[in-house]
């Protein structure tokens, strides 16, 4: 039997983006960002591999500087993370669903099973809280339909609380992004 691969340490999740409401009471201005913390960050969001002394020449501070400001954009949690973007076709995982999850009840005591599962299973790329009629809304990747029949038990089968689930299987992919806009933020920074 061929040895197997060994399997990575799991990275730590992600935070969550704030709520709207957290957002407007944590705007750029009460982050403390400044127009060179805008800088740095458009920079990154562009390439996390781009040299400090090279984002110190584009926006006019010492490396040095930028290396400060970097370390504390990360300790404060602008900069949630420093990873690579997959292409999921060129990995094997051709496949993103779209799933709304609609529940009976939405007290916490009800959906943290639902969240956890949800939070623990490496399939789901994002999954938000919405308004409307769903109560959840996940992104997932996976390799076929078989590995998506396999990940809704997973996720659902035996939850009383999942009243149902509907499933929107992805034709192509228009865009993908991660960069967060700042034009806006640049305005009301100082």
């Amino acid at each position: 039997m061929p040895a197997q691969p060994r399997r990575a340490a799991k990275a730590p999740p992600v935070p969550a983006h704030p709520t709207p409401a957290a957002a407007v009471a944590t705007g750029p201005q009460r982050q403390g960002l400044d127009r060179f913390d805008l800088a740095i960050l458009d920079i990154l969001q562009h390439d996390n591999t781009t040299p400090q002394r090279l984002i110190a020449k584009a926006v006019n501070l010492s490396a040095p500087a930028v290396q400060r400001r970097i370390k504390r954009l990360q300790d404060s949690g602008v900069i949630r993370a420093n990873v690579a973007v997959l292409d999921p076709v060129k990995v094997g995982m051709p496949l993103t669903i779209v799933l709304e999850v609609h529940l009976e009840n939405e007290r916490p005591d009800r959906t943290a099973p639902l969240r956890a599962r949800i939070a623990a299973e490496d399939a789901v790329q994002q999954c938000y809280s919405v308004t409307g009629e769903a109560d959840y809304l996940l992104v997932v990747n996976v390799a076929s339909m078989a590995d998506y029949e396999a990940l809704t038990r997973r996720l659902f089968e035996g939850d009383d609380n999942v009243r149902r689930f509907r499933t929107s299987v992805s034709l192509g992919c228009l865009k993908a992004g991660l960069r967060v806009p700042l034009q806006g933020a640049q305005d009301t920074a100082g």
